[in-house]
Formats: C-alpha cells, structure tokens, sequence
C-alpha cells in the first residue's frame, strides 16, 4: 500500500519566514478593523503556520473604496495598454524572481508537492501574466457599418471594480488566471483568498507595489467566505465577480449579487469528470492516465478525472493494472521529492473525504485499494479506488474533491456517451482510444467544456476553460478570460447628409 513518509519534514527544507499576514488595502499592509486573525494551519502537521487578519465587511468597504478611487480617479483605466503590459510583465519578473520562496509557501499552507509547485506552477503563473500583458494593448472596438447615413463604432471598455474570490487547491495559479486578465482589462481589484491558503495572495500583493502597480489596484482581504466573500459579491460598488469554487457557494454569490447591483459574475464551479477508455486502448497507457487523472493534486482539482468508466472487454484487465499503481502512488510528505500525493487542505476536506469512502461501502461499491487515513498526524489519505460502482451512487453524482476513483463498466459507444453525460456536472472529460472516428464522436457528445483526448491536466493560456450545467458559466484563460472583464459600448454618430443630422 502506498504510505505516508514521516521523515522530519522541516529539519530538511528551510521554511522561509512568514512576512506577511496583514490585510492589503490602498497599497499598505493593515490590521483589520476588528482586529481579529486567524490561524492558517500547516495539513502536514495540524501545527499553526500563522496568524492572519480576519478581514469582514468594514474591511471590504475600505478595500472597495480604495479600488473605487483607483479606478475612478487613478491612473490604471486611463493608462495606454502597452503601459500598462510593461507593468504587468515587471510583476511576472518578480514572480519568477521569487519563486522559491512562493513555491514554498503553497506547500506549506496547501500541501502542494513542493517540486511540482516549484518546476511547473509558479513559473505557469508568470507566464500567465506575460499572456495577459501582451494582450493589454491589443484591445480594439470595431467600426460598424450602419444604415440611414450612420457612423458607428464601438469601444472596449474594462468594467470596474471586479471582486475576485480564489479557491485553495492551486493558490497562485487559480488567482492570476483572473487576476491577469482583470490588470489587463484595467480593472481595479478586491481580492478574498481562500482561508485555508492565503499566504500566495499576500506576498503576490508585496510583489506588485514592487513591481509599480498603483495603490488601490490590487487589495487583498483575507477572511472567511460568508464575511468577507459575501460581503464583497452584495457590495453596491463592485460591478464584477470571479469565482471558483463550490457549486453550493457559487449559487450564493450568484444570489448576492442578483440582489445587489445586478454586477455580473463568471463561475468556475465543480466537476464529476468522466475518463471514457475504449477496448482499443492501450490499457498499460489508459490505467497511468486514470491515475493521474485522479491522484493528482491529491484529487483537490475541479476537473479531476473522477469516474474512469472502461468498456467492458478491458475491464477486468484494467482493474487489476489500477489496484497496482496506485499502491505505487506514495504518499507523504509534499516538500520529498519522491512524493506523489500530499495532504488533503485541511481537516474538514480531509473527513469529508473519508466520510464518502464510508459511504461508498455502504452504499455497495466494492473497495479495491485505500479508503484510510495515513498515519497520526496529517490530512492524508490513501489513494482509493472503487469498482461495481452505480449511477444513481453518491460516490459517483457527487463531488468528493480527493483521491477518490469510481470505476464503472460500459458496453457501446453510446452506452458510454449515455453514462459520461449522466451528471449534473459538466466541466471535463477524457477520451482514450485509438480510433479517431470515436474520439470524435465521442467529443461532439459529450456535454462539458473541455474534452481532453488521450491526455488529462492539459491545456495553454490561450485555451478558454469553463463548464457546462452546474460546472458554471463563462470561461478563463485565453481571450474568453480577457472578455470577463470588458464591456463593450456602442457610440452612433450622424453623418451630414443624414435625415438625422
């Protein structure tokens, strides 16, 4: 069985110290207005990292306020979009700059494998940056042809003051895929950070006053999501939200901000997302790729491949190949570099987690591998697998958000169609087969906004994300993510000649 290593984990990586826990607001590190904090725990050791400002609706208003001004009377709007591209991408230096020290702390505040973070998301969330600075001043209106001797045109305009509110599972990544592109529209912004990982959000707010963006652009309010997060989605001055997160929550804020100003609001929710195999596949290939699919990221990931369904001639075969890596699958401490899986974010997530393995025996699934916790101290947790699963199972509708696979068995094509689709959810989905006729096929059927065909986890800044159903609506990355944040306004003018002039 795959284990957890219980080497003294801070005796060989040096931990950087912890600069910055105040609230971020009109450029300046505060205390919150109540004067309250909180503790942010380590789910390696459910020892306390820090303490951070408990920032609530008082503090938003500040922040608000702060972004109001900016936008309304500072620079940032009415800078050119080159200017404004060269500051950004001044920030994404720094960024690169400052890797190590960011990769550290979203190991030790999310317990992402310190390697990972280090190689591949800090350096994803630069780049992501410079995408977005180098849109800055591409954005045009268009001249529009018009009856009765008109002359129109529209222009691009950003929206305002945008409310950005982050999940935990990929702190700095998931932040910038909304944040970039808001700087870039010349947005101002009111950052909420997730509770359980907000120390990215802050050293990134230290780095962009380094890096020249004027004060009141970026505010962070760090806090909990029914203070601070709703008191930012119901404010009557913030005309735009981002989120990603819950479906549950998302509907919240869908609610708040219907009541409010009407602002408009771009949701990346949650995923059930099917990984369709066929009997041609290479079953050595598609069992690594369910694997991954799953345990990556320890299954906190919205689109994680969570119900492998495998037609029926390579089932068997394929069952018993996935019950032996994943006890390969080692899993430990995030900052060892031979680690493959670290600790779930925090205790809630970690027995929720266990309380669907429980179900899911209950239910009638038949566990194959894991379904326990790792040693004493931690949120870790067995990568866990089920077989004979059912539809109508509360392990297969559901999202479980954690190392969890649900294998189920299909007969056609179209049986596998029929299954894949049978979610409220729709953000993902992966095909493996040789035959692109049913790659195809396949991908023209299935409801969700990403089909990934013999790969998972893949993508690029320019490839729009989003979903389907109760998965959301809008999309990041690429110029979708940029539109998020523009309105377009139409100017008409009268010509001389005009019967209207």
């Amino acid at each position: 069985m795959a284990s957890r290593e219980s080497d003294d984990r801070s005796a060989k990586v040096k931990l950087p110290a912890i600069k910055f826990t105040k609230l971020f607001i009109d450029g300046q590190f505060v205390d919150a207005v109540s004067g309250r904090v909180f503790d942010t725990i380590d789910p390696r050791t459910e020892e306390v990292i820090a303490q951070i400002a408990e920032g609530d609706k008082a503090d938003v208003d500040l922040a608000v306020k702060a972004a109001r001004a900016a936008f309304d009377h500072g620079p940032w709007p009415q800078m050119s979009g080159s200017e404004r591209g060269r500051l950004l991408m001044k920030f994404a230096d720094l960024i690169d700059q400052n890797a190590d020290e960011l990769a550290t702390l979203e190991a030790l505040d999310a317990g992402r494998l310190l390697t990972l973070t280090k190689c591949i998301d800090i350096p994803c969330t630069a780049d992501c940056l410079r995408y977005y600075a180098g849109a800055a001043d591409k954005i045009h209106g268009e001249t529009l042809k018009m009856p009765q001797a008109m002359l129109g045109h529209t222009w691009r305009e950003p929206v305002g003051v945008a409310g950005l509110i982050v999940p935990w599972n990929f702190p700095s990544f998931l932040l910038f895929a909304c944040l970039a592109p808001a700087l870039a529209a010349g947005c101002t912004v009111v950052v909420k950070p997730a509770e359980q990982a907000s120390l990215n959000a802050l050293y990134n707010a230290h780095l962009a006053k380094l890096a020249g963006i004027p004060d009141g652009v970026l505010n962070v309010i760090t806090g909990f999501g029914p203070t601070a997060g709703a008191a930012i989605a119901s404010h009557m001055d913030v005309d735009k939200i981002s989120f990603t997160g819950s479906t549950e929550v998302g509907r919240s804020i869908m609610e708040a901000a219907a009541r409010s100003n009407l602002k408009s609001v771009t949701l990346e929710l949650g995923g059930k997302s099917p990984l369709i195999i066929f009997d041609d596949a290479d079953v050595d290939m598609a069992v690594d790729l369910a694997r991954t699919a799953i345990f990556f990221n320890k299954g906190e990931a919205c689109m994680a491949g969570s119900r492998a369904l495998v037609q029926e001639a390579i089932y068997d075969e394929f069952v018993r190949k996935s019950i032996v890596k994943a006890k390969e699958w080692v899993v430990g401490d995030p900052f060892e570099p031979h680690v493959n899986q670290g600790p779930q974010i925090d205790r809630k997530q970690f027995e929720k987690v266990l309380a669907y393995i429980e179900h899911g025996k209950r239910e009638g699934a038949t566990l194959l591998t894991g379904g326990r916790a790792c040693g004493e101290k931690g949120f870790y947790i067995e990568p866990t697998i089920f077989a004979d699963v059912e539809d109508d199972m509360m392990i297969a509708k559901d999202e479980i958000f954690g190392p969890v696979l649900c294998i189920m068995k299909f007969k056609s094509m179209e049986e596998g169609i029929a299954k894949a689709n049978k979610s409220s959810y729709g953000l993902a989905a992966g095909v493996v087969t040789k035959d692109l006729n049913v790659a195809n096929t396949v991908a023209r059927s299935i409801k969700a906004g990403m089909v990934l065909i013999n790969c998972y986890h893949m993508g690029a800044f320019d490839c729009p994300f989003g979903g389907y159903k109760m998965s959301g609506f809008g999309r990041t990355f690429g110029l979708h993510g940029l539109d998020n944040f523009l309105q377009v306004k139409s100017v008409v003018t009268p010509l001389f000649n005009s019967p209207w002039h």
